[in-house]
């Protein structure tokens, strides 16, 4: 099966999503199954990871409510709060629904990233973690030395980085980049999603050969196995269209990789993390 491991639903009069506003008029309207599927069609993908785009319990539910009616949608990323005393009484509620597959942690919008080394973070992670549950972390570059900390504490956790940890790629910057990268992958349970990139980019004026660098040495990093293809659609339409992301990692998959490897990076890797 040929997954794209991540992408996003979203309607606009929800008024859960404060970031999209009429300043970003590429993504300020409704995007929807039918938007996506004639993608999904001519790139042979059979299915999808739906990831959560607000910080709320209630878009989670109204992910899982497309999802069921569906069947591109393979898997959902809801999401958690994990310093809410309730946060397992929401998990368990959207695990009866056999297509929820995960949780994400937007440490990215979180004013300090350090909360996520707090002992009631820790503690609840780590719960998760000893049940193998797959969960997304969303972070800058600039805050992966908490989380490599968290990793510290939480050795066995089933992660994926969503989007590389959104490397500096408009000002070329690799370090202190490269080394955080190189202790998660330190990590057998962690994966990274080579996904979210030309945002990264200068929207405008970015280049093909701005991106194969941070794409190769992830992929040298964490090996054909723990990488997945994704295309941040639609949030990706800031600087590039669907085709253009499929071929953007298309030209900078390593020469050497034969069917083998390119299978497991569009979708078998997404099926074992996930546990689809």
């Amino acid at each position: 099966m040929r997954v794209d491991a991540h992408q996003h639903y979203w309607k606009i009069d929800r008024n859960d999503y404060g970031w999209i506003t009429p300043g970003l008029p590429e993504l300020y309207r409704d995007f929807m199954p039918a938007d996506l599927e004639p993608y999904l069609v001519k790139h042979e993908l059979d299915a999808s990871i739906l990831v959560q785009a607000a910080p709320t319990i209630e878009e989670t539910r109204f992910l899982l409510s497309i999802a069921d009616q569906t069947p591109s949608v393979a898997g959902v990323v809801g999401w958690l709060d994990l310093l809410d005393a309730d946060h397992r009484q929401h998990y368990d509620q959207f695990r009866r629904s056999p297509k929820f597959k995960g949780f994400r942690i937007m440490i990215q919008d979180m004013p300090d990233a350090s909360r996520i080394l707090e002992p009631a973070f820790v503690k609840a992670l780590r719960s998760y973690a000893d049940e193998e549950v797959p969960v997304d972390l969303l972070l800058v570059s600039e805050q992966m030395a908490f989380v490599a900390e968290l990793l510290r504490e939480i050795p066995n956790l089933r992660g994926v980085i969503d989007h590389l940890a959104k490397p500096q790629i408009k000002q070329k910057t690799f370090e202190p980049w490269k080394s955080y990268m190189s202790e998660f992958a330190q990590h057998p349970g962690m994966y990274c999603k080579l996904s979210g990139l030309v945002t990264e980019g200068d929207h405008a004026a970015w280049s093909p050969d701005d991106f194969p660098p941070y794409i190769r040495t992830a992929i040298e990093l964490f090996g054909p196995e723990r990488v997945m293809f994704g295309s941040d659609w639609p949030v990706c339409l800031l600087a590039a269209d669907y085709s253009e992301v499929v071929d953007l990692l298309k030209c900078s998959i390593p020469e050497e990789w034969g069917k083998p490897q390119i299978e497991r990076l569009f979708g078998a890797n997404a099926q074992e993390f996930y546990k689809l």
